[in-house]
């Protein structure tokens, strides 16, 4: 699915708002696909700047940039995601998730979450903006119990996704869902906006599967 387009006069007034701050504090830096991305995310030169502001201040606030594979929080959960060395058929950055190594009794939501974010900004550097800047995330729920399911995680991975990572998102895939995952997902799809679960495909067979992405480059050894 294309983006839509972002209207030049719109684009221009955001540049200028952000011409101002950037001016006071060089790290309040977006390049243009950014503001490209808040403004078809935020619908309003107004929303956008907003949610640009307070992306930036969570980003001091949080840490992101500290978040790196020698972090503590990174180094606990290498098992839990992984942003692949392949990408998928339209050029994006994979992130894979096997749903099996998850236990939500077994976890700190808040170092988890960390290792999200460090997920999701490995990936984002790893995109060709010029191209396609956004990713594909891959959930693989082969071995999936019903004690794998992380309602408070997937809420979280939603809001990044929404308030801090917008239009990022490009395609979710859905890997070896299980019948019982019908009920988990009914719940998720709530949560969910109607231009998200629109980008989210369940794919139950190789064939399929090779529509979004050669199947080799999934990993074996998580």
């Amino acid at each position: 699915m294309e983006p839509k387009p972002v209207g030049e006069a719109e684009l221009k007034e955001l540049k200028d708002r952000m011409n101002l701050i950037v001016s006071a504090d060089p790290l309040q830096y977006h390049n243009e696909f950014s503001l490209k991305r808040y403004l078809r995310a935020f619908k309003t030169v107004d929303a956008a700047f907003q949610a640009i502001l307070k992306t930036n201040s969570w980003r001091v606030d949080y840490g992101v940039t500290t978040l790196t594979r020698d972090s503590p929080v990174v180094k606990n959960n290498l098992n839990k995601a992984k942003v692949l060395r392949h990408r998928d058929m339209h050029g994006r950055p994979v992130i894979y998730i096997p749903a099996k190594n998850h236990n939500p009794n077994e976890r700190d939501i808040d170092e988890l979450t960390k290792f999200i974010v460090y997920c999701l900004e490995d990936a984002c550097k790893k995109c060709f903006e010029e191209v396609i800047d956004n990713l594909c995330i891959v959930f693989d729920l082969k071995d999936f119990g019903i004690n794998c399911m992380d309602n408070q995680l997937i809420k979280n991975l939603i809001w990044l996704l929404s308030r801090h990572y917008p239009e990022r998102l490009g395609v979710c895939l859905i890997l070896n869902a299980p019948t019982l995952f019908s009920t988990c997902w009914a719940v998720i799809r709530g949560w969910l906006d109607e231009n998200t679960s629109s980008k989210v495909f369940f794919v139950n067979t190789d064939i399929e599967l090779c529509s979004y992405l050669i199947p080799d480059i999934l990993p074996t050894d998580m």
